[in-house]
């Protein structure tokens, strides 16, 4: 067994309209690069972890930038499959502020990730010195051929003895190509130990029902527990489920904790009331990657691995784009009650 942690999925460009302007409001956008898998294996290794990302890229000048900005964080990209076919796939954000919500915009048609087939990875040999496997519901969403990629990467990380961990990450604009998203889900969670989501997410992904109201802005979580049994009732193999609780007050205000179904019982986070949000997208992917570190790093003590996603992707929220940069330190700092943004000097 080895110490690599290990993600698979797409890093795409991703263009933003400056502060919080509308799409082409004005003639810039910002562009950097980001995606569900990749913003967690930077994360991983910005908290000190030897991660690696594995994805298909065209062999051109914008696959490239997006290598090098993997490799400007240390991230392993040896595994990249560089392609004739194919394009980086692009999404386009525009910021939200108070009642009106940011906005997505996907243009990922024929990524090279899409068009990439099982056989193009060698699973095995990428695996070898793997101690954790990650991946979400973005890819599976993303094409059939990806979503081959997605099962036959969890069978192997499985067989090869990885601690498998699947952000649902239910994507409604994504699923097009004739499969449901339980489907093909409920065919991936069965290779999972830990599975990674928020309450609609498990409804849409896996057709579990909750008696709440995602929409309303207020979570009540006694329903977590019996929601998250629900998840290892149906699919014992899963060890741990982890579950995000977003309280939507407006697009610049959230409330944000989370709660565990481990393994020595069941936890809700501290909540933190998040105000002036700087950006939220890849806050989501900074949870996972704060549970899959807390989890490897604390495995005797749950609870604490919990607090320190959570803490983690708090952060991330005062950061712009998609990858958290946030410390180890800055996370241990927040979790022990430092949370006052006075001037490190």
């Amino acid at each position: 067994m080895g110490n690599k942690f290990i993600s698979f999925g797409e890093i795409m460009l991703r263009l933003r309209s400056e502060e919080h302007e509308r799409l082409f409001q004005t003639k810039r956008l910002e562009a950097t690069f980001g995606g569900g898998e990749a913003n967690v294996a930077v994360s991983l290794s910005i908290l000190g972890k030897d991660a690696k990302f594995v994805t298909a890229l065209p062999n051109n000048a914008v696959g490239e930038a997006a290598t090098r900005e993997l490799k400007k964080y240390d991230v392993d990209t040896s595994d990249i499959v560089l392609t004739q076919d194919g394009r980086v796939g692009i999404y386009f954000i525009e910021t939200g502020a108070n009642q009106r919500p940011s906005s997505v915009v996907y243009d990922r048609a024929n990524s090279s990730i899409a068009l990439a087939k099982a056989s193009d990875f060698n699973f095995k040999e990428i695996f070898k010195d793997a101690a954790w496997f990650h991946i979400t519901g973005i890819t599976p969403a993303l094409s059939q051929s990806a979503a081959d990629c997605a099962l036959e990467a969890m069978k192997c990380a499985k067989e090869c003895g990885l601690t498998v961990s699947i952000d649902l990450n239910y994507r409604k604009k994504l699923w097009k190509y004739g499969k449901s998203a339980p489907e093909v889900m409920r065919g991936l969670v069965p290779y999972a130990d830990v599975v990674i989501a928020n309450e609609e997410d498990v409804q849409k992904c896996l057709g579990i029902e909750a008696d709440s109201d995602v929409t309303s802005g207020e979570l009540d979580t006694s329903v977590y527990q019996a929601l998250a049994q629900k998840v290892k009732d149906q699919f014992p193999n899963v060890q741990k489920v982890a579950i995000t609780l977003r309280e939507s007050k407006s697009a610049d205000r959230n409330g944000w904790s989370a709660a565990l179904l481990g393994t020595t019982g069941f936890y809700v986070s501290r909540h933190y009331e998040i105000t002036d949000i700087i950006d939220r997208v890849g806050g989501g992917d900074s949870f996972s990657a704060g549970i899959i570190y807390g989890l490897s790093e604390y495995s005797d003590d749950e609870e604490y691995a919990l607090n320190f996603a959570v803490a983690a992707s708090c952060l991330k929220h005062s950061i712009n784009g998609d990858f958290n940069l946030a410390r180890k330190n800055e996370v241990e700092a927040l979790c022990k009650g430092d949370g006052s943004g006075r001037v490190q000097r």
